[in-house]
């Protein structure tokens, strides 16, 4: 039986291999020049990469009823299709009736394949299923990197909503080899992303 299981995985890794998400061809063949064009890079490693993109779901809650961190868990590895992690607390909030090492949310950090895949998920089927969606805001933190806030989970298709305990948020972190913002933002915006107001 392990020697099949072996085998059905020998076979997988085979079909796999050479495969290139649509995104990552996008940025070789053509983002790459687009970007130099407009920035005047001089070689193709000043360009600005995608590195990872993270997932983070904090839960409020979580105090009162720590399933919810479970559930969180469950969902981030449901979306990405990769296994997320408990985050846990770092310090005492007598406030908030939270203590040290205590799990509080869920976290998923995809590079690779899996990163462009759900990159490309995210543009095409979720985003779009906002609710009277006009586009994203401009959130970056002056040092290349830009987060996402995104209210409900139910956006992406994965998540059956008959099934689900507790709407909740999550922040997406895109964080990129850029220098400046504004290079970050030409590269996020030449993936698809859809920034309320597209400068180019």
């Amino acid at each position: 039986m392990a020697n099949k299981k072996e085998a059905a995985a020998a076979n997988n890794a085979v079909s796999l291999k050479g495969y290139v998400p649509s995104l990552q061809k996008k940025y070789k063949e053509e983002i790459i020049d687009k970007l130099t064009k407009e920035f005047g890079y001089k070689t193709v490693m000043q360009v600005p990469k995608l590195v990872k993109i993270t997932l983070n779901e904090g839960v409020g809650h979580a105090t009162q009823d720590k399933k919810l961190v479970e559930v969180a868990q469950a969902e981030l590895t449901t979306i990405t299709g990769q296994k997320a992690v408990q985050t846990i607390s770092r310090k005492d909030i007598s406030n908030f009736k939270l203590r040290r090492g205590m799990p509080i949310g869920a976290k998923v950090t995809l590079r690779g394949v899996k990163m462009y895949e759900f990159l490309e998920r995210l543009i095409a089927i979720s985003l779009p299923r906002i609710r009277d969606f006009k586009g994203i805001a401009e959130n970056f933190d002056g040092r290349g990197n830009y987060t996402l806030g995104i209210k409900e989970q139910i956006i992406f298709p994965e998540i059956d909503i008959d099934k689900i305990t507790k709407v909740m948020g999550m922040e997406i972190t895109f964080v990129t080899t850029a220098n400046k913002d504004e290079e970050a933002y030409a590269l996020l915006r030449e993936f698809g992303l859809p920034f309320k107001n597209i400068k180019k």
